[in-house]
């Protein structure tokens, strides 16, 4: 039996009644949503997109009295953060991040300062943490926008978002939130946060399925964005131009219906299991690996100490074996699932240490149990005496 071990990439499995979700809709339903002549089968449609909507203005504490409308489904979290970005900044403006940061924030930033935008990159820590005092010194420079992500994707630093965005506010500079690895592992109010969006994907920590994702906004800054795609809405079709009303304003052309009726369908099953119970069986885990790592002769755990915050994210280098070849022989050998290599995140990895040779990742996620740590750690044992 295979051992799945790449959750920060993908959870998987998912709860049966995500994938039980994507075939009703298929098989039974299926539907367009607003572009029908209002029967049953096309009200079931809109139904299920204005639940996942409310239901993720649930989750994540959104605007305006919990008003699904700032909700922008997306097909994911790049997409998410590709909107905002080409959405807001213009030449001239400033921007601001970590070096903590994933190609999907770092990529479309780069594109941005070629074509006039400044962007300044903050140095985060060896360990991956982002000093708020230094942020606050970065920010004494007029800044157009932040964009930090909340959890790192390569080394599990959990960075302390609500300082960070208490410095953002009290410079009044807008604070956008990658979500990444934290949506549905880590209670986040965007109400309490002040940001002007958070950016979250389906097919990570909510279970839901790939092709999935969105935007909380906040509703003025939502004003100041650009739409980054016109088209079909199903609504105001005598206009010739993009609507400008949520959620209609950000979500031209058919949406992925499936998805969201399987996205819908795991929040739903989130809100029935609990954040609380999923995160503690996640840490417990992660620090039973931890534990076990740290025996092992040769090995380096990259980035935060035991007593860092952190997620149950682990990237770790062996004393002379190639991590490309450690994941391989884990995979082919003992039948378990990790990642090596850069992560998405090239930036990151100079920040830690391990560019370019990379790290190799393991990420326990809810349905693993102690016996696949055990058999993990036992086979790492093997394989860094051979």
């Amino acid at each position: 039996m295979s051992i799945y071990l790449n959750n920060a990439a993908t959870t998987w499995p998912k709860p049966q009644c995500v994938p039980d979700a994507i075939y009703d809709f298929i098989a039974n339903r299926g539907a367009n949503v607003a572009r029908g002549s209002a029967s049953v089968r096309d009200i079931q449609s809109l139904d299920n997109v204005f639940t996942c909507r409310q239901k993720l203005a649930e989750l994540f504490g959104g605007y305006q009295k919990c008003d699904p409308r700032f909700i922008t489904l997306t097909s994911n979290i790049t997409e998410s953060i590709n909107m905002i970005i080409k959405g807001f900044l213009k030449p001239g403006m400033r921007a601001l991040t970590s070096s903590m940061e994933h190609n999907s924030v770092l990529r479309p930033l780069r594109r941005a300062e070629c074509e006039g935008v400044a962007l300044d990159i903050i140095q985060c820590s060896l360990k991956g943490y982002l000093d708020p005092a230094l942020l606050k010194k970065n920010l004494s420079v007029r800044t157009d926008i932040a964009i930090i992500n909340h959890c790192s994707n390569v080394s599990g630093s959990l960075q302390n978002i609500h300082d960070i965005a208490e410095v953002c506010r009290a410079s009044n500079v807008p604070l956008v939130v990658d979500c990444a690895q934290t949506a549905g592992i880590i209670g986040i109010s965007a109400q309490d946060l002040g940001a002007a969006a958070i950016c979250f994907t389906g097919h990570k920590g909510l279970f839901g399925p790939q092709g999935t994702g969105g935007i909380v906004w906040d509703p003025e800054f939502a004003k100041r964005c650009s739409p980054l795609f016109e088209g079909g809405t199903g609504s105001l079709s005598h206009e010739e131009f993009q609507p400008s009303q949520m959620p209609d304003k950000f979500e031209a052309g058919t949406p992925n219906l499936p998805g969201i009726a399987g996205l819908l369908a795991s929040v739903e099953w989130i809100e029935n299991e609990g954040i609380g119970k999923i995160k503690e069986h996640e840490d417990r885990l992660g620090k039973m690996l931890e534990e076990g790592l740290m025996k092992i002769n040769g090995l380096r755990i990259i980035g935060p100490g035991s007593d860092d915050p952190r997620l149950p994210v682990y990237s770790i280098n062996i004393k002379g074996m190639d991590n490309a070849k450690l994941a391989r022989d884990l995979s082919d050998i003992y039948g378990i699932e990790t990642r090596p290599g850069l992560h998405c995140a090239p930036l990151a990895h100079r920040t830690l240490g391990t560019f370019p040779e990379g790290a190799l990742r393991i990420s326990p996620g809810y349905f693993n149990t102690a016996d696949d740590i055990d058999r993990t750690l036992s086979a790492l044992i093997e394989l860094a005496k051979n």
